[in-house]
């Protein structure tokens, strides 16, 4: 299902999902904890994007259907050039506290 919206420049892409009632869960916050704010970029849009920090990244390892174009909605900040892009949601997130997992001491 294909859902256009209008998205003010400086917001990130997960204030745009809930701001627009779209299903991006973002269970972390924008803490940087989990990667269910996964969102799938088109090509010019992620290539134009200052690379993502360590901390991005290592919670993009986690989501799932990890593309070369994943990056985490929260980290994602609406510039002019979003203008007409589209923005893939995978068709499932991987939260952990939800789905079963169950943290050890350390």
């Amino acid at each position: 299902e294909e859902i256009c919206v209008k998205a003010g420049i400086g917001m990130s892409l997960l204030e745009v999902a809930r701001e627009n009632e779209i299903d991006l869960e973002g269970a972390c916050e924008a803490s940087l904890a989990c990667s269910t704010c996964h969102v799938i970029l088109e090509d010019e849009i992620y290539d134009e994007l200052e690379e993502p920090e360590l901390e991005e990244e290592d919670m993009l390892d986690l989501a799932y259907g990890l593309t070369p174009n994943s990056r985490l909605g929260c980290q994602v900040v609406v510039e002019p050039q979003f203008e007409n892009t589209k923005i893939t949601l995978p068709k499932a997130t991987r939260n952990f506290y939800v789905d079963g997992h169950v943290p050890k001491p350390h």
